[in-house]
């Protein structure tokens, strides 16, 4: 089964005003090396996810109309050609931009395992990172949904909360 990397690339950049701002949000902003928030997400699901007879399809982005012209840039700069670009006229949240996407790469005739990635996140260990995409997509192809984050400690209405039932056999542990 393919891999499908979905970036979701919204957000008014209101969290880290000034620096982050409505016409320059995060994720267009190297805060963190060279690359900026949006690029070193793009790099950082590659070929080397490919194991086990998976292909790593080029990513599906998502972003705000209004980012059009410097997202295309910004991943141009990059070096990493999407297979699309979904333009929202206006942000409406995770669920209906994961829809999108999921239709778009649904247009391939394929029914790949979407790997979603917000574009405003800082990965260090990006080993690690892909060790855990790689595990957590042979548990979604077995039909399961598969979430990646930091262990909540409080529901938390600004970003959601998951309760998690029993693990599956063979889940890595967190921090693994």
């Amino acid at each position: 089964m393919n891999l499908q990397p979905v970036i979701l690339c919204g957000g008014a950049g209101t969290r880290l005003w000034p620096l982050s701002r409505e016409q320059y949000p995060k994720q267009l902003l190297a805060l963190a090396g060279d690359d900026t928030l949006l690029q070193a997400t793009a790099r950082r699901v590659d070929k080397s996810l490919a194991a086990a007879g998976r292909k790593v399809l080029a990513p599906i982005v998502v972003a705000n109309e209004d980012y059009r012209f410097i997202t295309a840039e910004q991943l141009r700069q990059a070096g990493v050609v999407p297979a699309a670009i979904v333009l929202e006229p206006v942000g409406r949240n995770t669920a209906p931009a994961l829809a999108l996407a999921a239709l778009v790469a649904l247009q391939a005739g394929d029914d790949p395992v979407l790997v979603v990635m917000p574009a405003d996140h800082i990965i260090s260990g990006v080993e690690a990172f892909r060790a855990v995409v790689t595990h957590g997509a042979s548990i979604a192809e077995t039909g399961k949904v598969v979430t990646f984050g930091i262990r909540p400690t409080h529901p938390e209405t600004g970003y959601g909360y998951i309760r998690a039932g029993k693990a599956p056999p063979g889940r890595m542990a967190a921090g693994k």
